[in-house]
């Protein structure tokens, strides 16, 4: 019994997935590492005031840029899982520096280690979990990536606002020390998924392929592939029907696919949604929401932390709805909808800002800054409309962000294509954080108009652009995309209905026919 109740605790999607994605929480408590100590004088005087840096903010995204482009290769080659117990070491290396660091290039080295860790885990956990999953709830699972992010904020947040109540400088090294628990448990986890399925590349396999099956048989190991298949689908019986059909599927898919070149639109969608994703603002008003809220007459270091807080819950609660509804909902309308409801809400901070700002300076600074003094219900309200815009990209453009792109690609650049699609989100995120404190302190409210015009711009691509996704197969969605520039995407409706094993079966004996009719011509 034991042998087999681990063995089906490692093939449940849910729990596989979930406890991936423990790597898409390293990124989130990345992000509010940096927001937590902006104001601790602990901090400040360790480091010199480093309390705005270009160079410690951009540190982690270029970092990530390497990493994600790193997974083109490592992906391929140590497999997914291996890839995620890597960047839990790593993750656990830049910890270690950040915790020891005495001084600001230690600080940034450990920052640029951790980073790498982000780069990789961010790009290989939704291809990890779209690849485990059916499509009817591969949506949801992915959108457990997002999720786990708006955790690791929160989570690192109010570690931080306990932590500045110590005094001296564990008040920021205490933080930056217990970041560390959450790789260690996925390292040490993955390693017991890999031996709860004896002999198995995997710990599952997704009903419409598995990227590891398809790696064996492009390697040539097609009885070792042919294996996994029976032990997962066909209960250990090589000559199940499901089991020969997908085998021969994966075989044929993968000679067609060695013949073919149709990536490019792909690789420019994918790539384009995560730029899209950065330009919305979200993690400008991740990195800097202490300094947006005291620039908005909120006054007191407590006061702003606390509201900074509330924004932080906030992330979490409302990424709750796209987990349950995304697979229903649809792509295309999440995104749409998402970025027209942003650029509303920056607009408005924007217009508030412009309409009862002025140029001031803040208790203890005497650095020039955008501020709004004697004005509170315009004070309020651009509190409101920040926890609007932040609901606003939580329930929409932040799920969809990962899982559209780990699941346009065809299972032969599966890989490589979603790494540069990541890569492309920390090249943004690099540029941003060089390029946003500058634009708060010369252009001031005019950065929240530039942010929301970026919104729109993207609400207009989707809609032109982007086919829908939602409720089919990764081979169906093979076939989306190879009628070519003739469909509008306007117009490729959702697939939401539920599979049933015979429809499974006549869905791979169509798809075989299709594979072959394209290798005759």
């Amino acid at each position: 019994m034991g042998k087999g109740y681990h063995a089906a605790i490692a093939s449940n999607p849910y729990i596989v997935g979930s406890f991936a994605c423990i790597g898409g929480g390293l990124f989130g408590l990345d992000i509010s590492s940096m927001s937590g100590v902006l104001t601790n004088p602990y901090y400040l005087s360790q480091f010199h005031n480093l309390f705005c840096p270009r160079s410690y903010g951009a540190a982690m995204p270029a970092g990530s840029f390497i990493g994600a482009l790193a997974v083109s290769q490592l992906g391929d080659r140590l497999g997914r899982k291996k890839t995620i117990m890597l960047a839990s070491i790593i993750w656990v290396i830049g910890s270690i520096l950040q915790c020891a660091s005495v001084n600001r290039g230690m600080l940034v080295v450990g920052r640029i280690i951790s980073g790498l860790s982000v780069g990789i885990s961010s790009t290989i956990v939704p291809v990890y979990q779209s690849e485990i999953t059916a499509p009817a709830i591969r949506g949801r699972m992915v959108s457990l990536q997002q999720w786990s992010i708006t955790w690791g904020i929160l989570i690192q947040y109010f570690i931080q606002f306990g932590s500045s109540y110590i005094n001296g400088v564990a008040s920021f090294r205490l933080p930056w020390g217990l970041q560390m628990i959450p790789a260690i448990i996925l390292f040490f986890g993955m390693i017991f998924s890999l031996k709860a399925l004896v002999g198995s590349w995997t710990i599952t396999v997704r009903l419409d392929s598995c990227f590891e099956n398809d790696f064996l048989t492009i390697a040539n190991r097609d009885e070792e592939a042919l294996e996994i298949l029976a032990d997962v689908h066909g209960g250990g019986d090589k000559n199940d029907e499901l089991v020969r059909l997908e085998f021969e599927e994966i075989k044929q898919q993968v000679i067609f696919e060695q013949l073919k070149g149709n990536i490019p639109r792909r690789v420019f969608l994918g790539s384009s949604l995560q730029m899209w994703s950065q330009l919305s603002g979200m993690n400008v008003m991740m990195y800097y929401i202490v300094y947006v809220f005291q620039g908005s007459g909120l006054t007191g270091t407590r006061a702003g932390l606390i509201a900074a807080s509330v924004q932080y819950v906030l992330n979490v609660v409302a990424t709750v709805p796209a987990i349950i509804y995304i697979d229903k909902w649809g792509r295309r309308p999440m995104l749409i909808l998402g970025s027209l409801f942003m650029g509303t809400f920056l607009y408005l901070v924007g217009g508030l800002q412009a309409r009862y700002g002025h140029w001031g300076t803040l208790e203890g600074s005497s650095t020039p800054v955008w501020l709004i003094t004697g004005h509170d219900s315009a004070t309020k309200g651009i509190i409101v409309c920040s926890y609007l815009f932040v609901c606003s990209f939580a329930v929409t453009m932040g799920p969809v962000s990962w899982t559209y792109p780990a699941e346009i690609y065809s299972l032969k650049t599966r890989g490589k294509a979603v790494s540069i699609a990541t890569a492309t989100n920390w090249i943004f995120n690099f540029a941003l954080a060089w390029a946003t404190p500058p634009g708060f302190a010369n252009i001031a409210w005019k950065t929240y108009y530039v942010f929301g015009t970026f919104n729109f711009a993207a609400a207009v691509h989707f809609f032109f652009m982007f086919p829908e996704t939602v409720g089919r197969t990764l081979e169906e969605i093979e076939d989306v995309f190879n009628e070519g520039h003739t469909f509008a995407p306007w117009k490729i409706g959702k697939d939401t209905g539920k599979k049933t094993l015979a429809d499974i079966i006549d869905q791979r004996k169509e798809h075989s026919d299709s594979i072959d009719e394209k290798e005759q011509v």
